[in-house]
């Protein structure tokens, strides 16, 4: 075969700019923006459109904004990327992106983004741009400064659940915001545990110790907070027994995860929930008695 062939051959395999762009963007990691439903759908009242589009609108401009996250990310992190097993086909680190093209898309993200957002109310921006410049400070620094950067990424989380009450005129309640944050330090410390066990992370030097112990008060301080806001409804009526029964498939699909972050899982919680049958269960289980509770 010819040098001109192999070249041909080569080009012909490259991915698109654009193909290369939307890989960039994680579209695995866009489930995130879900957690902006959470505060209308707890309120019941995302059978109302109005509440409904905007709480929509609202997600898609904490995408495009996380997608901006994505792409700073990438071309601060590109040489050590190169040397990860599975981090070295990022699009930067491969090269099919360059370092230029990835700032550009981040800005124009960031700043659609951030547009997307001023049109649910000065509040819903003012989220939006505090998590751009938190993560963005995570980026360049936070993330090598141990406790922080766990709270850090768990904070985006709640930022998210509060962009979801603001944009939709919902009161959050204290017992909501609990859960928020101490669910979203459960799932980080359970993914740098697991990344601890395999040697991928290049972060703070955290212990195994101290991450187990991180684990256990996200654990206890999620399912606490849970049941208290499901019982609250648990009047004299019995009007909700449903949502207080939702509490029996939430602890279990907790204590499943903790059971897969200890056997060595977790680094990625989105792969392993839809692996797990116990998890996909659990958490069906607590879908329906939660819409049950809330919507009938």
């Amino acid at each position: 075969m010819t040098t001109t062939r192999v070249l041909a051959d080569i080009r012909v395999r490259r991915p698109s700019t654009a193909w290369s762009l939307v890989r960039l963007s994680r579209p695995q990691q866009w489930h995130k923006g879900l957690m902006v439903y959470a505060a209308p759908a707890a309120a019941g009242v995302l059978d109302r459109p109005d509440l409904l589009l905007r709480a929509t609108v609202a997600a898609f401009s904490f995408v495009l904004l996380s997608v901006a996250v994505y792409a700073f990310n990438d071309v601060q992190d590109a040489d050590d990327d190169r040397g990860h097993p599975r981090k070295r086909t990022r699009p930067v680190a491969s090269g099919a992106v360059s370092r230029g093209t990835a700032w550009v898309w981040g800005l124009l993200t960031g700043l659609v983004g951030l547009a997307c957002a001023s049109t649910l109310g000065t509040p819903t921006l003012g989220i939006g741009a505090f998590y751009l410049v938190t993560s963005l400070l995570y980026v360049y620094w936070l993330k090598q400064v141990a406790v922080v950067d766990v709270v850090v990424v768990a904070l985006g989380f709640v930022l998210r659940a509060v962009a979801g009450g603001t944009a939709t005129g919902i009161p959050l309640s204290t017992w909501f915001l609990a859960v928020a944050l101490f669910g979203a330090l459960f799932l980080v410390a359970g993914k740098r545990r697991a990344q601890l066990g395999s040697k991928r992370f290049a972060g703070p030097a955290y212990t195994a110790t101290w991450l187990d112990q991180l684990l256990t008060v996200s654990l206890l301080g999620t399912s606490l907070c849970y049941g208290l806001w499901a019982y609250q409804f648990l009047g004299p009526d019995m009007h909700s027994v449903p949502l207080a029964l939702s509490f029996v498939p939430f602890l279990t699909g907790l204590l499943r995860y903790a059971l897969l972050v200890s056997a060595g899982h977790g680094e990625r919680p989105e792969a392993d929930l839809f692996r797990d049958p116990v998890l996909l269960l659990s958490g069906l289980a607590w879908a329906v008695t939660v819409g049950i509770g809330l919507y009938l």
